[in-house]
């Protein structure tokens, strides 16, 4: 795994990444944008679901704010991947680099099993959905806690 690794952090375009004195800072920025998309879009999202702002169509609210997350996600994800193999090795040995991909993954789950239960009616969660919507919330504002970590636990 670690020849692996390795080899992600040779890559031409990674090492062009890692060298410039922009084109980082502006993944990073990128990546602190879409991470701020799709968590706006996620608590906006679950809130609704849980009732509030009531005014608003449910169905029409959460389809586009399902669409803003889908986009912030692949965003997040492809620029998280460039930031990751600037330093590959490192960050697969921090725990909190693999909470955080562990999160990722249950708050992924938690989204799959919520489309399956929600109804897309206008009123407020009951039961099963409104725990998947709460959990929710806490997943990916984990998610954003175990990143913000990540650089200040290396």
């Amino acid at each position: 795994m670690d020849e692996f690794l390795a080899g992600i952090e040779q890559l031409a375009f990674v090492r062009a990444l890692k060298a410039s004195f922009v084109a980082y800072p502006i993944v990073n920025a990128l990546h602190i944008m879409s991470i701020g998309a799709l968590l706006t879009s996620v608590w906006l999202m679950d809130l609704r679901v849980l009732g509030a702002f009531r005014s608003l169509p449910q169905a029409a609210f959460v389809a586009l704010l399902r669409r803003t997350a889908f986009t912030a996600f692949a965003s997040a994800l492809v620029t998280g991947s460039l930031l990751f193999s600037v330093r590959a090795r490192e960050y697969a040995a921090m725990p909190i680099f693999l909470t955080k991909m562990t999160l990722i993954l249950l708050a992924g789950a938690n989204f799959l099993v919520f489309m399956r239960r929600a109804k897309g009616g206008d009123e407020p969660a009951g039961g099963t959905v409104t725990i998947l919507a709460v959990l929710s919330l806490v997943l990916w504002t984990s998610v954003l806690f175990a990143g913000r970590f990540i650089g200040f636990l290396n």
